[in-house]
């Protein structure tokens, strides 16, 4: 096939190994770099823990006796040489034995299962923000660009990745929950509606979806009224980023050759963003909203925290205070684990989008 003909129908020239091939290889190499990622980060936060000491003697020591103490190191495995410590974990965790918390004595997958669910809710939450806030403002900053709502939109951006996340949770929690008395200041839930979502015969752990199921009309409004300073407050650090990425895209696509021949037919401007500039634009944003998965799931330690949001973000805080390895090492794992996963989706996706990526 000559060049001509390749150019006329759009085709991509051959290469060793492009094609169907070359993506099956693309998609294989980065889902096996999945477990490289997962275990050195696993590997880093293992021994950054022990550096710290151990969690019998943060939880225990001043009630024990010297001798009680030892025991419950000899016991927990912690006075064992550190090489073997580290094999019998990298053991158990490949096994999926994540063992149990030091502070409370439960299965570290208990503890995963029961509170990820809320971390998972908080983080899709903040997703919905930050498209609903980030892409229609990066469209409006794109077109009126270099002109007065360009200049404000660009601020707020600054100002919403610049601010620090707890930062802007707790005004958020001043004006709108103290001030105003507009929004509760914490909680996922009403006690009342948490207590009536767990005697559901079935839950996911979703309140938001359970509440639904359940067809009450005054949970859902419950759950919908915590849900939303948290996820303002996680989903705004998001928002800031993704309008100048559509905005900067938007603007360069609108230079296009394409757009250019659709304005000199007489394409009102309006129709030329949303129809004609604006999907290509938005290809890198996919690639932008898996990497921030790292980073919702970063925010969520703090805006759990100062929400009392019971999730794993909230727990992590609690069991890093107590020194217990077990419990953040399973937790950093399963962050681990989503993070890497997320980043291998994207990277499928993209090589659906733009066959480049897979050469």
């Amino acid at each position: 096939m000559s060049a001509e003909t390749l150019e006329i129908t759009g085709a991509a020239p051959a290469a060793g190994g492009t094609g169907r091939h070359g993506l099956t290889r693309y998609l294989v190499v980065r889902f096996l770099l999945i477990i490289p990622t997962v275990f050195i980060l696993v590997s880093l936060v293992f021994f950054l823990m022990r550096a710290t000491g151990d969690p019998v003697s943060a939880a225990f020591g001043d009630r024990l006796t010297p001798g009680q103490l030892q025991a419950k190191l000899h016991q927990a495995g912690y006075d064992r040489p550190l090489s073997v410590q580290y094999l019998d974990y990298l053991r158990s965790l490949a096994a999926g034995d994540f063992g149990h918390t030091v502070t409370d004595n439960q299965p570290v997958t208990h503890v995963l299962g029961v509170y990820g669910a809320a971390t998972a809710e908080l983080a899709l939450n903040a997703l919905v923000v930050a498209l609903l806030a980030g892409v229609p403002l990066g469209v409006v900053a794109a077109r009126y660009r270099d002109r007065a709502p360009d200049a404000v939109l660009r601020l707020f951006a600054v100002l919403t990745y610049a601010t620090p996340v707890f930062f802007t949770g707790l005004l958020l929690k001043l004006v709108l929950a103290v001030r105003l008395g507009w929004l509760p200041a914490s909680g996922r839930a009403s006690t009342d509606v948490q207590l009536f979502l767990q005697d559901q015969s079935s839950t996911t752990g979703f309140y938001l979806l359970d509440a639904l199921r359940s067809g009450d009309g005054t949970a859902v409004t419950d759950v919908l009224e915590h849900a939303v300073l948290p996820a303002l407050t996680l989903g705004l650090l998001v928002a800031g980023v993704l309008l100048r990425l559509v905005r900067t895209n938007l603007i360069g696509t609108l230079s296009a050759d394409y757009v250019d021949a659709a304005r000199s037919r007489g394409v009102p401007s309006l129709r030329l963003v949303t129809r004609h500039a604006a999907r290509p634009a938005l290809i890198p944003v996919v690639t932008f909203l898996g990497l921030q998965v790292a980073g919702l799931l970063g925010g969520a330690v703090l805006t759990e925290t100062t929400f009392e949001w019971k999730g794993l973000g909230y727990e992590l805080a609690h069991y890093l205070t107590a020194r217990d390895f077990p419990a953040v090492q399973g937790i950093v794992a399963l962050f681990a684990v989503v993070v890497a996963v997320t980043n291998f989706l994207v990277d499928v996706v993209a090589a659906l989008i733009d066959p480049r990526v897979r050469y």
